[in-house]
């Protein structure tokens, strides 16, 4: 069994969702949202409306303050969950711009398509449990080695979005590579059960935009997060940054099951 990560019982126990066990209904207090959820819904509802079309160019940092009457750090984390969830996607020196959306509200699947929307959230559901950990142990113990083969399976990714190839299996190589990296058998046998079918959209290949290049973009500058975090040997940051990445996907992939 995976032994559970101390600071969980600090803290209380946290849901996949990303609320807590006071949040999530039952005898507890009913709390209110955080104050950068309520500015990520604003903003995502412009952009499903388009009213924020993609392209566009998010506010400055100082409007969303003035507007909101929040914080920088407010502004920061909402953007940081509209970029995980493919919504927005920041360009050096320019600013935060609306993505072009690979997933429509509605979107027609095939039957079989259909039928693996639970199985793929439930996928998530246990990689988020899993690789979350996985990422801060390997930011923890990685070797020189390591650490350069999970840049290389990185950069095989961007090789093949280059390409316009599939990247299901070079993006599966990258998330192998963190798992070997926690010395730790059980992680790679795991997921070797899994083979890349681990990686959602590898499951759904009629469904516009799943390997669009700025999708993949955006998933790869994700993976480089996680990998600037392993490198720096921060395991809280590689924790965090493995868990964005595999929460956006789920959200992603909810919206799905609409």
């Amino acid at each position: 069994m995976f032994a559970p990560n101390p600071c969980l019982c600090k803290r209380g126990v946290e849901l996949l969702d990303g609320t807590n066990d006071g949040e999530a209904g039952g005898s507890g207090p009913k709390r209110r949202p955080r104050l950068s959820q309520t500015l990520v819904d604003d903003l995502r509802r412009r952009i499903e409306a388009g009213t924020l079309v993609a392209g566009a160019r998010l506010p400055t940092e100082g409007q969303l303050e003035a507007q909101f009457g929040v914080s920088r750090t407010v502004v920061r984390e909402a953007v940081a969950e509209l970029r995980a969830a493919g919504l927005v996607t920041p360009m050096q020196g320019k600013g935060v711009f609306v993505a072009e959306q690979p997933f429509a509200l509605s979107v027609p699947l095939t039957p079989s398509e259909a039928r693996n929307i639970p199985q793929t959230l439930e996928m998530l559901e246990f990689r988020i449990a899993v690789e979350t950990e996985a990422a801060a142990i390997a930011a923890y113990r990685r070797s020189a080695e390591e650490e350069d083969a999970i840049r290389t399976a990185n950069a095989r990714m961007a090789e093949r979005i280059e390409a316009g190839e599939p990247t299901a299996d070079s993006d599966f190589a990258f998330h192998v590579a963190i798992a070997t990296a926690t010395s730790n058998r059980f992680f790679t046998e795991v997921l070797g059960r899994f083979g890349p079918r681990a990686i959602p959209r590898s499951q759904f290949p009629t469904l516009p935009g799943a390997n669009d290049p700025q999708y993949m973009l955006a998933v790869l500058a994700e993976h480089e997060h996680i990998l600037d975090a392993i490198a720096d040997q921060e395991p809280e940051a590689a924790r965090a940054a493995m868990r964005q990445h595999l929460v956006g996907s789920q959200r992603r992939y909810r919206q799905l099951a609409r």
